[in-house]
Order: structure tokens, then C-alpha cells, then sequence
């Protein structure tokens, strides 16, 4: 019997697999990325410095059940985060042996998938990133595709089928020991306070495997459309697509539903997915708003920021005034460099007076129009180690890697 997806097939496909998973090498790769990644414990309370503590027997281990075809992934921690609108966002944490077992079968499959994987596609990538994404959407701005279709996907991780899942992975995957350890992460189950439950659709975020397997999923999307003509943008399950005319679009949109709702199974919110003229409205993707004549922070990036900022610098905590501003200088570094290529001279100023009055408010602990203004010259706040905004757009460092899209855009699948 054919499957759904059996045009897509590859005729050659990568077998004998799982021993380059198992391999010293590479568990050894994947346990240092764990490593650099950090994180949080998963089930067992095993935290990193503990699984490093033992990691030649941790990993000797690992190397055996695998090898015996007896590893057996644990439940995942259930962790809420609050969402930007005040939901919260459903992680799920894998123990720190899980961790590197996703990681080793990332560093196996990634290098085979992304021979598939279009230019379109630019989350959780290598040699790509966000920025990549918006360029090329300023760059069709500019071709005249002005109509706009701002896609939104709802619960994504939360919904991925996992016989579809399967099913693309076998488009170039024909190892069944790597097939079946790939499945038994999908339904691994949930640990949701102390209570166990199935995993019976999704793949959490939180895991090493989980940005790889979602690109998997939604490349299916990213062709489709191609075979259709349409240009689009995707980062992670953002998606963007762009038309010459309003009809176009509609067109567009009819065409998304049908391929994720219909073939891929899952759903579009019909609350957020709309259709823009993006000379006129701009377009938000990424945390940035942009419209091809300038790209500016979106509002709730500004929001979020300045509220971050708010935060560190609240006036009851037991620090000196050198503490916080060390502490403050990766987020004012981390977002200035991630929003600096856009139109933000005149809006780094506004909010590098924000920074300092906030500033002035921690050492005076009070909060007054004269404090805000007049006290801790801007000199010697400098002096003291505080970076502007302002002072990065000298720079010539662009925004690169990870960490940097996930502090300012906060679309991540990581373990936290």
C-alpha cells in the first residue's frame, strides 16, 4: 500500500544509522552541546553538574542500551511559561540522559534532512537565522508582493500527529532502530505534576529533537506551496506568505488551509490569521514590523523590553548599583544588536534615557521627575560599566546564534 506521501520518497535512503548514534564520538558531541545548552532537570532531579559528575559511566551506559536495543526514554516534565498574551506556553523538559540522546540522533539526522529542506525555512537552521528571514522579506516587499498572508497555527508543538511524523521521517530514513527511538521520544509521556500522562499527539518543546522533527513536519508545507508557486517565509511554525495582489492572497490562504488542515492536520487560528497590505499596515514576523521603507521593534518587543528592564532595576533588591547594571548589560546588548539594522536611531535614544532614569530611581530609591533627570550624571554611569543602545549601532557585531533570537524573540524550543 502506498503512502500519502510516496512521491516524496527517496529512492536511496540512509540505513545503518544507529550505530553512527551510539558512536563515542558523537555521544561525546551531543553530551557538550547538552552541556552548553544547560537547562533544568527532567523527571529523575539528575541535573547537569550531577550526570557530569559520572559522564564516562553515564555515557557508557547510554552506549549500551542503545546497543541492546533497550533504551527506554523517561516521561517529560510538564513546565508552564506565561505567553506574551498571558496564556501560558506548555514545555516539556527531558531528563538530562534523554537530552543526549535526542542530541546524538540531531547530529545524525540533521546533515540527511537538510538536504530537503528549502530556502525558505530559516528556524532552528544552520547557517540561517532570523534576520536571513526578514531581508528576504523586505526583498519581496520591494519586488511588489505587498499583499500578505500572516499565518498562525494554533498549539503547533502541541499537535503535531505522529503517524504523519513517521511518515516523513521515512521519506529518508530507512534504519528501524533509529525510526522506533525516534517514536518512543514522541510518546514518551508527560509528567504532569506527578501525575502521568500519554503523549498521544505532539512533540514538546523543550527538546533537543523537537526544532529538527518540527522542521521535518512543516517542510511538507514548505514544498507543497512551492509545487503551487507561492513565496513564502517560515521560521519554526511563523509563517508569512507574500502575493502581488489582494485575490492572490485569498488564493494564498486558501491554499495554506488545505495543505496544513487537510494533509498536515493541523489547525489555523482564525483569530490571528489575517491578510495585510504591507506598504500600508507593515508586517509582523520575528519581532520585527516592517514594511520595506523602514523595519522598527514591533510594539510588544518594545513592551516587553522595557518591562525586562523595569524589573532588573526595581528599587528593593539587596544589590549595589554595579550589580545591576552588570546585570542589565547582556539584555540591553542582547536586544539592541538583535533590532539594530532597522529604523531605531531616534527610538534607542528614548529608551536609553528610560534605562538611565530607571537607573537613578535604584541608587536614590525613590522615583521623581528630579531624580530622573538630574541625578548620576550619564558620564558616570558609563563610567560605571552601563552599555547604550545607542553605543551599539556603532558596532559592526550582527545578531547571531541562538541565545540572542531567544532572549528578543522568544520563539524557542529549547530546554529551559
Amino acid at each position: 500500500m502506498k503512502k500519502w506521501n510516496q512521491q516524496y520518497h527517496d529512492k536511496f535512503k540512509a540505513f545503518a544509522l544507529i550505530h553512527k548514534v551510539w558512536d563515542q564520538k558523537n555521544l561525546e558531541k551531543a553530551w557538550k552541546s547538552v552541556k552548553a545548552n544547560k537547562g533544568s532537570a527532567g523527571i529523575d532531579n539528575i541535573t547537569i553538574e550531577q550526570f557530569e559528575q559520572n559522564l564516562s559511566q553515564n555515557l557508557a551506559e547510554i552506549q549500551r542500551l542503545l546497543k541492546e536495543k533497550r533504551y527506554k526514554p523517561s516521561p517529560v516534565l510538564r513546565v508552564l511559561i506565561p505567553k506574551d498574551n498571558g496564556k501560558m506556553r506548555k514545555l516539556g523538559i527531558p531528563t538530562v540522559r534523554d537530552r543526549v540522546v535526542q542530541q546524538a540522533l540531531k547530529n545524525v539526522l540533521e546533515p540527511i534532512f537538510e538536504e530537503i529542506f528549502l530556502p525558505q525555512s530559516h528556524g532552528y537552521r544552520p547557517n540561517t537565522n532570523a534576520h536571513a528571514a526578514v531581508r528576504k522579506g523586505e526583498a519581496f516587499l520591494e519586488r511588489g508582493y505587498h499583499w500578505v498572508v500572516d499565518a498562525d497555527i494554533e498549539g503547533f508543538f502541541d499537535h503535531v500527529d505522529h503517524q504523519i511524523m513517521m511518515d516523513l521521517v521515512c521519506e529518508k530514513v530507512a534504519d528501524g532502530r533509529v525510526l522506533s527511538l525516534i517514536e518512543s521520544f514522541l510518546k514518551s509521556g508527560i509528567m504532569n505534576e506527578g501525575i502521568f500522562e500519554e503523549s498521544l499527539e505532539g512533540t514538546p518543546q523543550g527538546g533537543n529533537l523537537s526544532p529538527l522533527l518540527s522542521n521535518i513536519y512543516l517542510n511538507h508545507f514548505d514544498r507543497r506551496m512551492g509545487d503551487y508557486g507561492y513565496l513564502l517565509l517560515r521560521y519554526a511554525d511563523d509563517i508569512v506568505i507574500f502575493r502581488k495582489f489582494e485575490s492572490d492572497a485569498e488564493d494564498a490562504l486558501k491554499r495554506a488551509k488545505e495543505i496544513l488542515e487537510g494533509e498536515l492536520k493541523l489547525k489555523l487560528s482564525p483569530e490571528k490569521t489575517k491578510i495585510i497590505h504591507a506598504r500600508k499596515k507593515g508586517v509582523e514576523f520575528l519581532g520585527f514590523h516592517f514594511n520595506g521603507r523602514w523595519r522598527r521593534p514591533r510594539d510588544k518587543a518594545r513592551k516587553k523590553f522595557k518591562e525586562d528592564i523595569k524589573y532588573r532595576t526595581r528599587r528593593k533588591q539587596p544589590v549595589n548599583l554595579e550589580t545591576v547594571i552588570r546585570f542589565l548589560n547582556p539584555v540591553i546588548r542582547g536586544w539592541g544588536n538583535y533590532f539594530k539594522g532597522g529604523t531605531v536611531t531616534k527610538l534607542y535614544g528614548e529608551l536609553d534615557g528610560y534605562i538611565r532614569g530607571r537607573l537613578r530611581s535604584f541608587k536614590a530609591k525613590r522615583r521623581t521627575q528630579k531624580t530622573i533627570l538630574y541625578t548620576l550624571p550619564q558620564s558616570e554611569l558609563k563610567e560605571k560599566g552601563l552599555i547604550s543602545l545607542s553605543s551599539l549601532l556603532d558596532e559592526s557585531i550582527s545578531c547571531k546564534g541562538k541565545s540572542q533570537t531567544k532572549a528578543v524573540y522568544g520563539k524557542s524550543v529549547r530546554t529551559v
